[in-house]
């Protein structure tokens, strides 16, 4: 006799997996509003780095915090439930990613109490409810190219990661985790950016764009690389759950898939 759904260890690790990537994905893109300055944040002195003719301080969306976890989930997810999995969970984040937006912009539009748009003058936010819009009311464009390069990321990520699976085997978890995320981020890191920022109302000029594009770029990839000896971690300790066998013949479904 089968066990019931939510009795079997597979079907468990999957909802897992999917609920964790999905609300990594959602807080990445509501969060992803403030810039932060990478060296003020680690107490260091400006690098005053110079790319395409750019200067100044490193500076990162906040999201960017986030991303890499979702690089970790993405890689797992290929491994053991293979390409329909990825497919499914990346238009479920689109999905919810989609309906954050739409009730963030509905709270916006709710009458704000009178008390309330005062309530927090004291520490120096004079104005609660533009506050509040400011930092919830993304433009459409930084939402619409987020929402693309998040998607056609993940499509090109499962759609790598598989070649090089098929290349190497089961052999060299890193090389296509790592080499999937490389293609991939690439994409993602440079699309969002020209959509937001070049294709937007703020036109930013090519070197800039290049510039920040790139930063990015090299800050996702190095957080993809340390986080390699997390992904074997997560492979054994998904091993030891699910029981060698049973984790055998998921990678070799997800391998087939």
């Amino acid at each position: 006799m089968s066990a019931r759904p939510l009795q079997d260890r597979a079907v468990l690790l999957f909802i897992a997996l999917s609920a964790f990537f999905c609300a990594n994905a959602v807080l990445a893109e509501l969060i992803g509003v403030k810039i932060f300055a990478l060296e003020d944040t680690l107490g260091l002195a400006p690098f005053n780095w110079n790319l395409f003719g750019q200067t100044g301080s490193l500076s990162f969306t906040a999201g960017t915090l986030l991303w890499p976890v979702v690089f970790i989930m993405t890689d797992t997810i290929n491994e053991f439930f293979g390409r329909r999995g990825v497919k499914f969970i990346s238009w479920l984040a689109v999905v919810l990613i989609s309906y954050g937006f739409v009730f963030a912009f509905a709270a916006i539009s709710l009458v704000p109490a009178s008390w309330w748009v005062t309530a927090m003058s004291a520490h120096g936010v004079p104005d609660y409810q533009a506050a509040f819009a400011a930092v919830f009311g993304q433009g459409m464009w930084t939402i619409a190219g987020s929402l693309v390069a998040f998607l056609v990321g993940q499509l090109i990520d499962v759609s790598i990661f598989h070649r090089i699976r098929r290349a190497t085997g089961e052999r060299h978890v890193w090389l296509r985790a790592t080499g999937s995320t490389a293609v991939s981020q690439l994409v993602d890191s440079f699309v969002v950016i020209w959509i937001a920022f070049v294709l937007g109302p703020q036109q930013w000029p090519t070197a800039l764009f290049l510039a920040v594009s790139s930063v990015n770029y090299v800050y996702k990839m190095g957080f993809a690389i340390a986080l390699i000896p997390l992904l074997y971690l997560m492979r054994c300790a998904i091993t030891r759950y699910l029981g060698a066998e049973l984790a055998a013949q998921l990678r070799a479904d997800a391998a087939a898939d």
